[in-house]
């Protein structure tokens, strides 16, 4: 199941865990609308070797989504203890959604 992320979870938990991603989304946004259920579903099946976040860059992740420069949604991070190794911008098919987790995790 994806978190709720709140910025104030980047210093109390993504920078402690291992792998973190996390989905930088907007409520207007259609692709986002999308994506959430492949994520939602990836968290479950990765859930052993990372933890999903979902941030709305308007709300609750409006400082870490700037932070990381984020400049269009959907954005997909993956974090290693706190720090960035890759991400993907866009909607995209599940498919490549996986290759690009199976990359990363």
């Amino acid at each position: 199941m994806l978190i709720d992320f709140k910025d104030e979870e980047f210093e109390t938990k993504i920078k402690n865990e291992d792998i973190s991603v996390v989905q930088f989304s907007a409520e207007w946004c259609a692709p986002c609308k999308s994506l959430k259920p492949i994520m939602d579903k990836f968290s479950d099946s990765y859930k052993d070797k990372a933890n999903f976040y979902y941030a709305d860059i308007e709300n609750g992740g409006i400082n870490t989504g700037s932070a990381a420069g984020v400049r269009g949604v959907p954005t997909v991070i993956v974090y290693k203890k706190g720090v960035e190794v890759d991400r993907k911008v866009g909607g995209v098919a599940e498919s490549q959604m996986k290759e690009f987790l199976d990359k990363n995790i």
